[in-house]
């Protein structure tokens, strides 16, 4: 264990973008990603909404991959993978309430599961969390678009009280914006309110237009803190306990796959021999097969 002063480095952003139908998530969304990276040709939306994202086609060449039932998390993992190698720059996953609440999605899947209810939580939770890490470790910045349970309200407009649909707690599990740098709720005026702010670009700031210039602020932050230094890289390959971990640093520091090369290789094998190690110790055959009762 090493301490060390606390420095912020360059980041990938993490954002959330939360409302009811009608309320322009995914329109906001492309807008965003295009001030992100100033290049739709490095822009896909995994599109589980029907090929709605195509309706913005105009906006210009940017790619989808079209997702359709069952939205089971490992699908979503795949299409974010696929993105990261295809070397897109910024995946808009719209929307994630589907791998929540769709067809084959964690909830579905649950409630398919003979037996315990809690028994059957502990099957499908490490499914959830295994999407969302790979969220939280893609080497592109992730926008995701979630649906608001919708419910109305009375307003007063000219004088009479008239009805309006609003939106309110998101479909995903509980906690779910906590992984989010921002979190943007969006009304059905195309107005957003900031929920959570880690940037505290956008404090005190009321009825944003999610556009390209919120992209371009949400850049800069994220290219203003330092480069990961070769031998920073080096000492997480040396903490890898795992051949994921592993090809996890591969993935997301592409800029040292030559320079480390031998590194990432030499502890492959120390995990690969320590994971043989630890099978041999668990197994009665191993100690019956040398004599040891």
């Amino acid at each position: 264990m090493i301490i060390q002063k606390a420095s912020r480095k360059r980041a990938r952003i993490r954002l959330a973008v939360q409302g009811p139908s009608g309320s322009g998530k995914t329109y906001g969304s492309l807008l965003v990603a295009y001030g992100l990276c100033s290049d739709f040709s490095k822009v896909c939306v995994i599109d589980t909404e029907n090929s709605s994202a195509e309706l913005y086609a105009h906006l210009g060449e940017y790619n989808t991959i079209q997702l359709a039932a069952p939205f089971p998390p490992e699908k979503f993992i795949d299409a974010i993978q696929t993105c990261e190698k295809a070397g897109m720059e910024v995946i808009i996953i719209d929307s994630a309430s589907h791998e929540w609440d769709g067809m084959g999605g964690i909830l579905d899947i649950h409630s398919n599961i003979p037996g315990n209810s809690f028994t059957a939580w502990a099957k499908v939770t490490p499914r959830h969390n295994a999407f969302v890490q790979c969220i939280l470790n893609c080497n592109c910045h992730v926008i995701t678009t979630v649906r608001s349970k919708q419910d109305y309200v009375l307003s007063e407009k000219n004088g009479r009280q008239v009805p309006e649909k609003v939106g309110l707690k998101g479909i995903q599990k509980d906690g779910y914006e906590y992984e989010s740098t921002v979190v943007f709720e969006v009304n059905l005026h195309h107005k957003a309110n900031v929920s959570k702010d880690r940037t505290e670009l956008f404090l005190g700031e009321h009825e944003i237009t999610l556009n390209e210039s919120i992209g371009e602020r949400l850049r800069n932050w994220c290219s203003e803190g330092r480069a990961v230094t070769v031998d920073e890289v080096s000492q997480r390959i040396a903490d890898c306990m795992s051949i994921n971990d592993l090809l996890h640093l591969y993935r997301i520091f592409p800029q040292y796959k030559e320079v480390l090369k031998a590194d990432f290789e030499q502890r492959k094998r120390q995990i690969i021999i320590n994971q043989q190690i630890q099978t041999d110790l668990t197994n009665p055959e191993t100690f019956s097969s040398n004599g040891v009762h």
